[in-house]
């Protein structure tokens, strides 16, 4: 059995109607109950559920307190590489963009990484373009073991991989790998990925599934929010968040919020969403399963991410750069995709602690998983 059995018996258009059909009845019902299932998360994300965003966020803070106290993890992506084998029609990196590319070398990566824990991070999340000849398991390896010599917690979000090269990564060191399914929409995603391993849809699907057998300590879930419908593909979201619980459930899960932002591919939102409308999935998110690290990068705006800080979220980027090399050689023009928040870290910290708030910089020590 595999997510993708259950996947193949929903209906995008079903599901769809089945959402905007919620009406205020389901969203009460939904507040009122302490175990939520996917129904009820439909209707928390429903248009419905709009004017009941005062009782989300509300519940959504006194749970986020419950489960993770007073605090805000911080993180800072590591570039790596942005070369790619993929056309992707939203992203910087894509095969068919016209950018300089860059590999960064064991000494340009401990230049990076100086550079990084001189700016107090100890969780760093690694990111490379999907080249599997340049930036493959053999690469990753090499560069981890650089890395675990400055960090105590490393992320990945790399291209997908083997069960058996997940192993090699935990083995390493690597306690959370992320991967992105971008939509669930089938036609919409080979529109979207043309070219490339990342056109196949399934072997993406099953992705999550090969990194909870190599028993990493996290996995991260998310789609690309503007590619299509955001509230149904938020719902598959949750359904294969679901799935994997139930059979992977040593793992530990967290959801991120990419909203399409401005790059060298200049891609066109299908789906709009409002700040309210993504106050509104996040507290979804928290009300739905209290247990989830709920994760927000520098593409959202300085006022938003100020204004979401008490509402569910757990983890913070800051002062982040999409270019390999981006935090010691200066901007390139090699990024996937423009910042909009460009606050320091030293800047943000302090609105975090303005807010009462503790900005902690590391995940849990992988010693006390054991």
């Amino acid at each position: 059995m595999s997510y993708q059995n259950e996947f193949d018996t929903l209906d995008w258009g079903e599901i769809r109607e089945s959402i905007y059909n919620k009406n205020e009845t389901h969203v009460v019902s939904a507040l009122n109950k302490t175990k939520l299932d996917l129904n009820d998360f439909q209707a928390l994300i429903s248009p419905a559920a709009e004017n009941y965003l005062e009782q989300m966020a509300q519940k959504s803070r006194e749970l986020t307190l419950q489960r993770f106290g007073n605090t805000i993890q911080l993180y800072i992506p590591f570039y790596l590489s942005n070369e790619c084998q993929n056309i992707c029609t939203y992203c910087g990196f894509s095969l068919d963009v016209d950018i300089p590319r860059k590999t960064l070398n064991p000494l340009e990566i401990r230049k990076e990484a100086e550079h990084v824990k001189g700016l107090g991070y100890d969780h760093i999340l690694i990111v490379t373009g999907e080249a599997n000849t340049t930036v493959g398991i053999h690469y990753l390896s090499k560069a981890i073991k650089i890395l675990k010599e400055y960090f105590s917690y490393i992320s990945v979000e790399v291209q997908p991989l083997s069960t058996e090269e997940y192993q090699t990564l935990e083995n390493l060191g690597v306690q959370a790998v992320l991967v992105y399914q971008e939509t669930y929409h089938k036609a919409e995603y080979k529109k979207h990925h043309p070219k490339g391993k990342k056109s196949n849809f399934n072997f993406r699907l099953k992705t999550p599934e090969r990194i909870g057998e190599a028993k990493i300590n996290k996995i991260g879930l998310g789609v690309l929010i503007g590619l299509e419908d955001w509230r149904t593909d938020s719902f598959f979201t949750a359904s294969h968040l679901n799935y994997l619980e139930k059979h992977y459930w040593t793992s530990k899960y967290a959801i991120s919020f990419p909203r399409l932002r401005p790059c060298a591919n200049e891609p066109d939102p299908k789906s709009i969403i409002t700040d309210k409308q993504l106050v509104q999935l996040i507290c979804a998110y928290r009300l739905f399963n209290p247990e989830l690290d709920l994760s927000l990068s520098t593409r959202e705006s300085e006022v938003f991410r100020n204004n979401v800080i008490k509402l569910g979220v757990t983890s913070i980027s800051a002062e982040s750069s999409t270019e390999p090399g981006g935090y010691t050689n200066g901007k390139e023009n090699l990024e996937q995709f423009e910042i909009n928040d460009k606050r320091t870290t030293t800047e943000f910290k302090e609105v975090i602690i303005n807010q009462g708030y503790e900005p902690v910089f590391k995940d849990w020590d992988q010693s006390l998983h054991q």
